[in-house]
């Protein structure tokens, strides 16, 4: 049994299917399907129902995700546990990200690190709504995880590393009377471009209107928070975007402002220091005190 096989066969199961699991590892369809077919092959028995030309997990492979996650893991902490001949850590490093932390603060942050850690290759998944950050955690999905706060993860260590602000983000063709900052409680009549329900900027936005007493109308719900500002350009509605986003979207052609109250949202460092290998611990001593 190979572990690239295994690696193979969770990222079937964490991506709901080929495609996307062949995109996150990086690899062809062709050759994920083939790996699967191995492993099911070392192992004796189908992992996979094959229905049309989708995946479903059969009985065997419900009860080989534990056990394929702790192989993943005694791996991953083996290699991460090395250090090269002048003592620098080597390995890999997996981290998860929210979408709206990970394009801006993690990237510059991965991107320091690498300079200093040349032996370390990091890995960065996203990081779900629906997902428990402790439960990535000591699974071995990740060691360090980055989301916005308040954050509650009882056992593990969180830090606060920095503020977004949201600016408010409208067509270039809308009739308003224009100010900078805008006040949040006069808000022009025009309909949200939003993220879905379960985006956290998106709740801490609405918490932010409703103190306001400011209610909004949607004109649309836009999964990936990097085409909001094209929706907002092209007149669907205007926005509430992170301020690099929204600088984008001026870019474009649309208009931009801060508000008044600002709306801000914390973003930080979630771990667990018992469970942290050498590369981690490198990668947080990178981190601004």
């Amino acid at each position: 049994m190979e572990s690239r096989h295994v690696e193979y066969f969770l990222a079937a199961v964490d991506n709901d299917g080929l495609a996307l699991a062949a995109e996150a590892l990086g690899v062809t369809k062709p050759s994920l399907s083939k790996g699967l077919r191995n492993l099911e092959r070392d192992l004796g028995v189908d992992l996979f129902h094959r229905v049309g030309r989708g995946l479903v997990l059969s009985a065997a492979g419900k009860a080989f995700v534990g056990p394929a996650r702790q192989i993943v893991r005694d791996l991953v902490a083996a290699e991460s546990s090395l250090v090269d001949v002048s003592g620098l850590p080597r390995g890999r490093l997996d981290i998860c990200a929210s979408a709206h932390v990970a394009e801006g603060p993690v990237t510059e942050l991965i991107g320091s690190f690498r300079k200093q850690y040349p032996g370390v290759v990091v890995r960065l998944a996203d990081l779900r709504p629906v997902d428990v950050v402790a439960s990535l955690i000591r699974d071995g999905h990740c060691e360090i995880a980055f989301s916005h706060f308040p954050f509650s993860a009882p056992g593990l260590t969180t830090r606060v590393l920095g503020i977004h602000e949201y600016w408010l983000v409208v067509p270039h063709d809308a009739e308003i009377t224009w100010r900078d900052p805008f006040p949040l409680d006069d808000l022009p009549d025009i309909p949200v471009v939003g993220l879905p329900k379960e985006s956290s900027s998106r709740t801490v936005i609405e918490k932010a209107l409703q103190a306001a007493g400011r209610r909004t109308t949607l004109s649309a719900v836009v999964e990936q928070r990097e085409a909001v500002g094209a929706f907002v350009v092209e007149g669907v509605g205007m926005s509430f975007m992170e301020r690099t986003l929204a600088e984008r979207a001026a870019g474009g052609g649309a208009r931009i402002c801060p508000l008044d109250p600002p709306i801000t949202a914390p973003y930080g460092v979630i771990y667990d220091e018992a469970r942290l290998s050498p590369a981690g611990r490198a990668f947080l001593g990178t981190l601004a005190p």
